[in-house]
């Protein structure tokens, strides 16, 4: 059995996972940097069996998936989780079509239509692009002057990412949100991410704290989960008095900030169901 660790730059992530599998036996391990591979349509050039996809470019992951399960490769997560995850739209689809709660939201594709879109949800409301992570490009929008000079702005300056409007309703978090982890069918862990700032992503500084997976949690996390189809991913979720909504879907999730505070061995158990995934191909 091979398996090939597909990445980019190996970060904290990268190596917890590389040691997991280090402690393992039983199969080859096949390095593949996306930045050197190359794909040839006719024919499968990869001695692998199962690809674990770990880049950092949703693009250069979208379409390695996509080509290495063309050629039979079995991979985790799969081109419909990347290709599902890595669009805002498509995740708000997805959890819409499978009755998943998530705050109220909005799509148009013209500065009018956006604000028209804008107006009838009530301020204050975020903007997103429909492809990015990070909490990069977000915008709160607090009232109609603002949100016109927003429009205008993206509109002249953006690229055709941002054409898509997608605007969603603000939700007061009272300075956190939660991230929870899911692992094929078991939701594995939760952590609370705390910030001063309206934007609770620790790429922006926000600080992890251990939270306890209530029933809801669990529930509502594999729900979104099976939304997009399911594997390993991060569920962004938001508390609010009526219940927990969903914010967003992670397929390439990141857990260094959480493995201490929550106490659970993330990339153990990561590495335990890519193995499970990749002898059940042999059966």
């Amino acid at each position: 059995m091979k398996i090939g660790f597909l990445h980019s730059l190996i970060r904290k992530e990268e190596k917890f996972l590389l040691e997991e599998l280090n402690k393992r036996s039983g199969f080859e391990l096949v390095m593949m940097d996306d930045r050197e591979l190359i794909f040839d349509l006719n024919k499968n050039t990869f001695d692998v069996d199962i690809v674990l996809e770990r880049c950092i470019n949703h693009s250069r992951a979208l379409h390695a998936l996509t080509l290495f399960e063309a050629m039979g490769i079995h991979c985790v997560n799969t081109a419909r989780v990347a290709l599902t995850c890595g669009d805002k739209l498509l995740t708000s689809r997805a959890l819409s079509m499978a009755k998943v709660p998530q705050p109220s939201l909005k799509i148009a594709f013209t500065e009018a239509s956006a604000l028209e879109a804008i107006e009838q949800l009530g301020y204050p409301v975020v903007i997103k692009p429909a492809v990015g992570s990070w909490g990069r490009l977000l915008a709160k929008i607090n009232d109609r002057d603002a949100a016109e000079a927003l429009l205008e702005h993206k509109t002249i300056l953006g690229t055709y990412h941002h054409s898509i409007f997608y605007i969603q309703k603000y939700i007061e978090k009272r300075g956190r949100d939660i991230r929870s982890f899911v692992v094929g069918d078991q939701c594995i862990a939760a952590i609370y991410r705390n910030s001063e700032h309206w934007i609770t992503n620790t790429a922006r500084g926000a600080q992890t704290s251990n939270c306890k997976l209530t029933d809801e949690i669990q529930n509502l996390s594999l729900q979104a989960a099976n939304a997009v189809g399911g594997g390993v991913v991060a569920i962004d979720l938001f508390e609010t008095d009526d219940g927990i909504l969903v914010n967003e879907v992670n397929y390439t999730m990141e857990f260094r900030n959480s493995i201490q505070v929550t106490g659970v061995n993330i990339p153990g158990l990561i590495i335990d169901y890519v193995l499970e995934q990749a002898k059940g191909l042999n059966v």
